[in-house]
C-alpha cells in the first residue's frame, strides 16, 4: 500500500527537494503510480491548481493514470509537461533507488533527472511566481502521464486528444526532459527527429545445404537489400536537423542447422529521420528500393513498419527566448538550440501548442545511481520563475 500523501504548504513547496524527494520515493516503474500522481495532486491543489485524473486504457495494455491540472481560464496559457513513471531500477546502485538519499549535495534515485527533479522545480516555481504576485492573467497548467516510459499508447498521446476535444487551448508547452548532456543549461530542445521501425522479412524455399540448386536461400536477397537500402545516406541534413539515419539493429535467420538453407531471413531497422522526410515518403522509398531488388526472382518479402513519432521543430520564437534567457541569467551559459536525442512526449504535444524541451542534467538517466546535484534543482527552479514572471509581460 503506497504511503500516506504528505500535506504540502505554499511556502514549503517553494523548496524543490521535499516535493523531489517524495515523488523519487514511490516506486512509479512504468505502469505503475504508486501514488505519484497523489503526491502531485496535492502539492497543486494547495497552490490553487485545480486538478483532474485522466485514466486510458485500451486492450492488450496496462490501464495508465494522467493528471492535468490548471490554474487560470483565460490566455495567455502556459503548460509544463513531464512524467512521473521511471525505468526498473536494474543492477549496480550504491544506493536504495527509491530511498531519495541526499548526499553531499547530491540527490540520488529512479527519476531524479528523469524527471521527477524537473517537476519538483516546475512546482516551487510555480510556488514562487504565485507568493510574489498572485494569480497569474492568464493560466498556468501542468500535463503529467505516467506512461513516458512505456508504450506511450494511454498518456499524453490521449490527454493532449481528450484536451483537444473539449476546446482546451494551449498557447506554450515546456516539457521538463533532461536536455543538458553534461552542465544545467547547455542545451534545448526545440524539435525532435521522427522515428521509425521496420522488419524486413525475406522468404524463399528450404533445402539441404549439398544442393543449392533445389532451394531458394533468402539470406543472399535479404543482404542485398540491406546494401541497398545503406548505399546512399537519406539526406544531407537541414537548418534545425543533423542528417537522417538508418541503423540496422538485428539480422536473423534462426536456423539451428548448418546443412540446412533456411526458408524464411529477417532484419530490423530504426531510422531518425528529419524534416526532409515524413514517415509515409520514407515508406515508398523503403519498398521501392526493396521492390528494386525482388524485381523478377523468386521468393517474395514483407516490410512491416511502425513509427512512433514524425519529425518536427517549433521555429525559435516566444518560448525558446524566455528560456534561453533564464538559463543565461541563472548559469551563464546559453542553450543551444537542439533536435538531437531520441523522442519524447512532445512529439504529441506539438500538435496543440508550440513547445520547447528543458530540464536538468541527463548524464547518469537510466543508469544506477542516477541523480541531479540538489543546487542544479535549485537553479532550474530559478530558471522557470524567471520564465513564468516573463511570460505574461512577452506573450
Amino acid at each position: 500500500m503506497p504511503a500516506p500523501v504528505p500535506t504540502w504548504t505554499a511556502a514549503a513547496l517553494r523548496d524543490p527537494l521535499p516535493l523531489a524527494r517524495a515523488l523519487i520515493q514511490r516506486r512509479s516503474v512504468t505502469p505503475a503510480d504508486d501514488g505519484a500522481l497523489d503526491v502531485l495532486q496535492a502539492a497543486l491543489e494547495a497552490l490553487g491548481f485545480t486538478a483532474r485524473r485522466l485514466p486510458f486504457s485500451q486492450p492488450g495494455t496496462a490501464d495508465v493514470d494522467n493528471l492535468y491540472a490548471r490554474l487560470g481560464a483565460d490566455g495567455p496559457h502556459l503548460c509544463f509537461a513531464g512524467h512521473t513513471d521511471v525505468v526498473p531500477a536494474g543492477d549496480g546502485w550504491t544506493r536504495d533507488p527509491f530511498a531519495a538519499v541526499v548526499e553531499d549535495g547530491v540527490l540520488y534515485g529512479r527519476g531524479a533527472s528523469d524527471m521527477k527533479g524537473a517537476i519538483a522545480a516546475f512546482v516551487a516555481a510555480c510556488a514562487r511566481h504565485l507568493g510574489e504576485h498572485g494569480p497569474p492573467p492568464g493560466s498556468l497548467s501542468l500535463l503529467i502521464t505516467g506512461d513516458e516510459e512505456g508504450p506511450a499508447l494511454n498518456g499524453t498521446r490521449r490527454v493532449v486528444e481528450t484536451l483537444a476535444a473539449e476546446g482546451e487551448r494551449i498557447d506554450h508547452c515546456i516539457v521538463g526532459e533532461p536536455t543538458s548532456p553534461d552542465h544545467l543549461g547547455e542545451m534545448l530542445k526545440v524539435g525532435r527527429r521522427g522515428s521509425l521501425n521496420a522488419q524486413l522479412l525475406v522468404y524463399g524455399t528450404q533445402g539441404h545445404a549439398a544442393y543449392p540448386e533445389r532451394a531458394d536461400n533468402p539470406i543472399p536477397r535479404l543482404l542485398e537489400m540491406l546494401a541497398a537500402l545503406t548505399a546512399e545516406p537519406l539526406d544531407r541534413g537541414s537548418d534545425h536537423f543533423q542528417p537522417s539515419t538508418l541503423t540496422i539493429t538485428s539480422v536473423d535467420v534462426g536456423n539451428p542447422a548448418t546443412n540446412v538453407i533456411p526458408a524464411a531471413a529477417s532484419a530490423r531497422f530504426n531510422i531518425r529521420f528529419n524534416d526532409h522526410h515524413t514517415s509515409a515518403t520514407l515508406e515508398r522509398h523503403l519498398r521501392a528500393v526493396c521492390e528494386s531488388v525482388q524485381a523478377g526472382r523468386p521468393g517474395r518479402y514483407d516490410l512491416v513498419i511502425a513509427v512512433s513519432g514524425e519529425s518536427f521543430v517549433t521555429p525559435p520564437g516566444l518560448l525558446s527566448d524566455l528560456l534561453s534567457d533564464a538559463a543565461a541569467a541563472v548559469t551563464g551559459r546559453r542553450p543551444v538550440l537542439s533536435t538531437s536525442g531520441g523522442t519524447s512526449d512532445a512529439r504529441f504535444i506539438k500538435d496543440i501548442a508550440a513547445v520547447a524541451e528543458f530540464g536538468l542534467v541527463g548524464r547518469t538517466i537510466h543508469q544506477a545511481d542516477e541523480c541531479v546535484a540538489v543546487a542544479d534543482l535549485e537553479a532550474l527552479t530559478e530558471i522557470y520563475r524567471r520564465v513564468l514572471a516573463g511570460y505574461g509581460v512577452r506573450s
